[in-house]
């Protein structure tokens, strides 16, 4: 029995939860017009929030503002 193929990686939406990421450089590709640095340039990303994306979007799509403001603030 053979594996289904993955579903590509969507760069502009959320690997956790599929919201749109807000991903400044992703736009800059989409319209061709520069943008202002990306709001996860002023955010922390800790090491267990960067283990919950999906191997397949790692290095490919960002998470979204939602979910890291989420992290942040659950207990550790």
């Amino acid at each position: 029995m053979t594996e289904p193929m993955p579903l590509p990686v969507d760069a502009t939406r959320c690997p956790l939860c599929g919201s749109d990421n807000r991903c400044a450089m992703e736009m800059q590709k989409a319209t061709g017009e520069p943008q202002p640095p990306c709001w996860c340039v002023s955010e922390t990303f800790t090491p267990e929030l960067l283990a919950r994306i999906p191997e397949a979007a790692r290095g490919t799509a960002c998470l979204c503002p939602a979910c890291v403001k989420s992290a942040l603030a659950a207990p550790r």
